[in-house]
C-alpha cells in the first residue's frame, strides 16, 4: 500500500467530516450506549460518543464507509476523548486501551476494505487525539490563577496511554487536534515520540490547532505563528487548524501559516458557525465553494471537515479538489 507520505505529493488528500453530526442521526438513547455489557453500569453513559465503538461498532463502521465512499482518503478514529482524563467523565478510565485499539480497529477494516476496492486510492487511518478537557496553561479558578487542574506529567501519561492503543489497533497516522492549549498538545507529542523511540518505528504526525475567534489566538492566547513555532520542533506530516470556524473564517489564518511553514498545511473548519440552536446551517455547497478559495489560493495540502459537516459536504469538497495540484510551500520555515 502507498505510504502517506507519497500520496500527499501526488494528490490533495481528503479528510473526513464530523463524527458526532453523524451518529446524532441515530439519536442513540441510554440504553443504546450501554448496550449489553454496560446495561448495570451504575452512571449514566448518554453523550460518551467514543464508547459507541464498543457498543455500536455498526454504526461507527457505517460512518467511515460513508466518509470513504462520498472520497475521503483519510478517515479519523472514534476516540476525540478517549484518554483517562476524558473519560473519567463517565467513570470508564479503566476502558481506555480497549476504546482506543477498537476504534482504530474499525477505521482499519473499513479502510482495508475500501483500498482493496481501488488500489490506486490507499486509504488511512488518522488516530485521534483530542485536547481533554483541561488545560495545563491556564487556572479554572479565577480566584486562584496559579491553580492547574492538570499536569503536563498527568498529559503526557494519559496520552501515551492513548497513542499506544492507536498504534496498535491499526493506525496509519496521528492527529492532535482542536488544540486550544499549546501545552496539551506538546504533551501529547512527547508522548508521541517517547512510543516511536520505545519501539523504534515512526509514524506520520498531523497537528491541527483552533483559532477560538476573530482575535486570531488560540484559546490560551496564541497567534498563528507563535502556535507554529510551538510545535514545529518535531517533523510533521502536515500542521493546521480545525473547528470553532466556518471555512470562510478560518481562511486568513490559513493564509498565514502556509505563508510560514515549509510543512503541508491541513484544515477541516466548521459547517459554518452555530445557529441558535447549536446547529450547523452551512449547506455543502455553500462549504464547497469557500474550499475552492483555499485551492485557488494554493493553501492546503489536505481538506475535509468538523462540526456540522456530513459526506454530502465531504464529497462536494472531494470533487473539486480533484482539479488541483497539492500546495507547494515556498516557506523556509
Amino acid at each position: 500500500m502507498s505510504s502517506i507520505q507519497e500520496a500527499i505529493k501526488r494528490n490533495i488528500l481528503i479528510l473526513d467530516g464530523a463524527m458526532g453530526t453523524m451518529l446524532q442521526r441515530y439519536n442513540f438513547s441510554e440504553e443504546d450506549f450501554r448496550g449489553e455489557r454496560f446495561k448495570d453500569f451504575p452512571h449514566s453513559l448518554k453523550g460518551n460518543n467514543d464508547l459507541l465503538s464498543i457498543t455500536q461498532p455498526k454504526a461507527i463502521r457505517a460512518v467511515h464507509a460513508a466518509y470513504f465512499e462520498a472520497g475521503a482518503d483519510i478517515v479519523e478514529t472514534n476516540t476525540f476523548s478517549s484518554t483517562t482524563i476524558g473519560m473519567a467523565d463517565y467513570h470508564l478510565e479503566d476502558l481506555v486501551y480497549e476504546l482506543n485499539y477498537e476504534s482504530a480497529r474499525i477505521a482499519r477494516e473499513a479502510a482495508d476494505e475500501f483500498t482493496a476496492k481501488n488500489p490506486d486510492k490507499p486509504r488511512f487511518v488518522a488516530g485521534s487525539i483530542g485536547p481533554t478537557n483541561r488545560t495545563a496553561s491556564m487556572s479554572p479558578d479565577v480566584n486562584d490563577p496559579g491553580y492547574r487542574a492538570v499536569t503536563f506529567d498527568d498529559l503526557r501519561i494519559a496520552y501515551k496511554q492513548q497513542v499506544e492503543a492507536l498504534i496498535d489497533g491499526g493506525s496509519d497516522l496521528l492527529l492532535v487536534e482542536t488544540i486550544f492549549d499549546t501545552l496539551n498538545a506538546k504533551a501529547a507529542l512527547f508522548a508521541i515520540e517517547e512510543v516511536k523511540d520505545e519501539r523504534n518505528i515512526d509514524i506520520p504526525i498531523m497537528v491541527s490547532g483552533t483559532i477560538t475567534d476573530a482575535s486570531g489566538r488560540t484559546l490560551s492566547g496564541q497567534t498563528v505563528e507563535a502556535f507554529l513555532v510551538s510545535v514545529s520542533h518535531i517533523p510533521l506530516l502536515s500542521v493546521g487548524f480545525n473547528c470553532a470556524l466556518g471555512a470562510d473564517l478560518l481562511k486568513p489564518y490559513l493564509q498565514t501559516l502556509s505563508q510560514n511553514t515549509s510543512f503541508n498545511v491541513s484544515a477541516h473548519p466548521n459547517a459554518g458557525l452555530p445557529n441558535a440552536f447549536g446547529e450547523y446551517d452551512e449547506t455543502p455547497e455553500q462549504m464547497q465553494a469557500f474550499i475552492k478559495e483555499y485551492l485557488d489560493d494554493n493553501l492546503v495540502n489536505i481538506i475535509g471537515g468538523c462540526c456540522g459537516t456530513t459526506p454530502e459536504h465531504i464529497r462536494l469538497i472531494a470533487d473539486i479538489a480533484k482539479e488541483y495540484k497539492p500546495r507547494v510551500s515556498t516557506a523556509t520555515m
